[in-house]
């Protein structure tokens, strides 16, 4: 039995707790734990039941659109340099001191524009010389003719001989000669004349002055001084070379009669320059050369480009467009939509159930961002244009329809 003490206040308590109080107190304790911690762990499980339960994230949005069935031609594309129709060399035809020069340097001018002037004041006293040597011949030719004339007169009456007719008849003849002798010593005096004004054979742009005032030239006679030059803008050819494969099939085209053939026939072509992105001029075929180069193995060809603007030199480079193939239907889709696969070219085509399919596909010619698609490709096929980064092979995904048709712009390859 426990002792009995007096705390403070007159209160009595057990100095010790009785035995079975002390054993279940500590079985209390002991207890609480577990309790504690199965709490803890059912709670985590809520957590975790929380969680797995919540829904998944929603598939991605992707635009898609189906290929544009177009009637389109190929075009074959080769880099040529631009060269004038005409190129002259302006030389001197006489010798002499120039005079003045009366172009602009690099300006245009036109067949018959004066450019240099040359001293003509010894030449002017050539042409009169032979001026005078032909009056002179006409005077002993008129003489001679009339001599013979009464020598004809007097010889039937037996008063001049026969043989006096004959040499008035071969004076007369002589004088002939020496008339026409000088009216061609004449005219070459005056060309030489006309030869002191330098004129523009052809128009085109004009080259710098290579001669200033003050300087003597030599004539054609003895090696004539080049005084500048001249080449024509419009129009103006572009030649280029074509690779030995694409002359066979279009040969075998014409053959076949589903391409006209450049020799017989001026098929159109299409020129874009160098900064520009699409054609800006269109032309014709004008020239195929008789032979494939040995060392190149490519045929020389030529296309004729009218310049009204001026804009092409001679010299220029430029990508020549001509036709590949007869029209044709074919499928085209944004360029933009075809992804590289390796050495493979892929589309992502949404299936039915919206899960994503990586195509294969052959492709085409490209223009104005559309790229024709020769084979993987339906008409009902939903390719993905928009949002490639998002779609992933065999998920789903959300598609919404294109907007812009893909075919709002030009087919590629369209003839103009």
């Amino acid at each position: 039995m426990g002792t009995l003490t007096l705390q403070s206040g007159g209160a009595l308590a057990a100095a010790h707790p009785p035995a079975p109080a002390r054993s279940s107190y500590r079985r209390l304790r002991c207890g609480a734990a577990p309790i504690g911690l199965l709490f803890a762990l059912a709670l985590a499980g809520c957590d975790v039941n929380t969680q797995s339960q919540a829904p998944p994230p929603p598939a991605p949005s992707v635009t898609v659109a189906q290929p544009v069935k177009r009637t389109v031609t190929d075009w074959d594309e080769f880099t040529g340099r631009f060269e004038a129709i005409e190129e002259v060399q302006v030389r001197a035809r006489v010798g002499g001191f120039i005079n003045t020069v009366e172009f602009k340097d690099g300006a245009i001018v036109h067949a018959g524009d004066l450019l240099y002037t040359v001293d003509p004041r010894p030449f002017d006293a050539v042409a009169l010389q032979a001026e005078g040597q032909l009056a002179d011949a006409r005077a002993k030719a008129e003489l001679a003719k009339r001599e013979l004339e009464r020598g004809l007169t007097l010889v039937q009456t037996s008063a001049v001989s026969e043989q006096v007719v004959d040499q008035r008849r071969q004076a007369l003849q002589a004088a002939h000669a020496a008339e026409t002798q000088a009216e061609g010593t004449l005219k070459a005096a005056q060309l030489n004349v006309e030869f002191t004004h330098v004129l523009a054979p052809i128009t085109g742009r004009v080259s710098r002055h290579l001669v200033t005032p003050g300087n003597l030239v030599q004539g054609s006679e003895s090696g004539a001084t080049l005084l500048t030059s001249i080449v024509s803008i419009d129009p103006i050819y572009i030649y280029f070379d074509v690779d030995e494969a694409t002359y066979q099939r279009n040969s075998k085209l014409w053959f076949e009669g589903k391409r006209p053939s450049s020799r017989d026939t001026s098929n159109p072509v299409q020129v874009t320059l160098t900064v520009e992105t699409k054609p800006s001029h269109e032309g014709k075929m004008d020239f195929l050369d008789n032979r494939l180069d040995i060392s190149t193995a490519t045929l020389r060809s030529r296309a004729i480009v009218p310049n009204k603007d001026l804009s092409i030199l001679p010299g220029q480079f430029g990508r020549v467009r001509i036709i590949g193939s007869s029209p044709y239907e074919a499928l085209m889709i944004p360029d933009d939509a075809i992804a590289t696969d390796q050495s493979r070219k892929i589309v992502f085509v949404v299936r039915a159930d919206n899960t994503v399919e990586a195509r294969p596909v052959v492709l085409g010619p490209l223009d104005e961002g559309l790229r024709v698609i020769r084979e993987g490709l339906k008409p009902g096929d939903h390719v993905i244009v928009d949002g490639l980064q998002r779609a992933r092979i065999g998920a789903k995904v959300a598609p919404k329809m294109a907007q812009a048709p893909a075919g709002d712009k030009a087919p590629a390859g369209a003839k103009p």
